[in-house]
């Protein structure tokens, strides 16, 4: 049987669906939500349909977007507590604003000094239970703002650091000053952040250059719809309807 032969997946959209989508660079998780809610009502002639996603991507990151749509949007909390597992690249002996590739480099720091015990060392102190500060280039809100709107006005807020666990922290690669990694995280757990207290623990600096999503609880980015793929295959609702 070839790959045109194989039947997709029968989704009741109305009713509640659930969706794995693998978000492509450059797009917002709301960008995501809202091609297939456009598609949606156009395909199924609706005015209205609802569609969320369980939990936040950046737009430089890809990966494994799980989205739900009609009476399975209740069910979108319990998604987003799962725990997640990502991979990714951060950067050695530089800092960054949004603590990855989307803002300039403010500090260069040194990384002659770093050795592979180091990075060890920094690497199991980042195990189990750790507070992190979430970055100013954020969607979390203080005084009913979200953080990055104060950081783009120049504005610097006190944020709380917030317990999350690290269940596995792996370097796959590296190849300083780029150190490739494979972690698996409780919700809330920022990536970014994680970076940058890594390079802060070599006594350096460090900030996020790519990030790809893994996998959401059970729900894995291999069973995932590429947002092109899932684009014609909506478009097809209309056709039939």
């Amino acid at each position: 049987m070839s790959a045109e032969d194989v039947p997709l997946p029968r989704y009741d959209f109305l009713a509640g669906a659930l969706l794995l989508v693998d978000k492509p660079q450059g797009w917002t998780s709301f960008d995501v939500v809202n091609k297939i809610r456009y598609k949606l009502k156009h395909g199924l002639k609706v005015k209205k349909i609802k569609v969320g996603h369980a939990g936040t991507l950046d737009p430089m990151a890809t990966g494994l977007l799980v989205v739900c749509t009609g009476k399975h949007t209740k069910k979108l909390s319990t998604y987003q507590g799962l725990e997640k597992e990502y991979t990714g690249t951060l950067r050695l002996g530089a800092t960054t604003p949004s603590y990855d590739a989307e803002s300039e480099v403010e500090e260069h720091f040194p990384t002659s000094h770093i050795t592979p015990a180091l990075l060890e060392k920094a690497r199991q102190a980042f195990l189990g239970d750790i507070e992190q500060v979430p970055p100013m280039f954020s969607a979390i809100k203080v005084d009913g703002q979200p953080l990055y709107k104060k950081a783009r006005k120049g504005v610097v807020v006190e944020v709380e650091p917030r317990q999350v666990q690290i269940h596995e922290f792996e370097l796959t690669q590296v190849d300083l000053p780029d150190v490739s990694f494979r972690v698996r995280c409780s919700k809330g757990t920022y990536i970014r952040s994680l970076a940058h207290d890594f390079g802060k623990a070599l006594d350096s600096g460090a900030y996020l250059t790519a990030l790809r999503r893994t996998r959401v609880g059970p729900f894995h980015i291999d069973d995932a719809w590429e947002m092109e793929e899932l684009a014609d295959y909506l478009a097809e609702l209309e056709e039939k309807s």
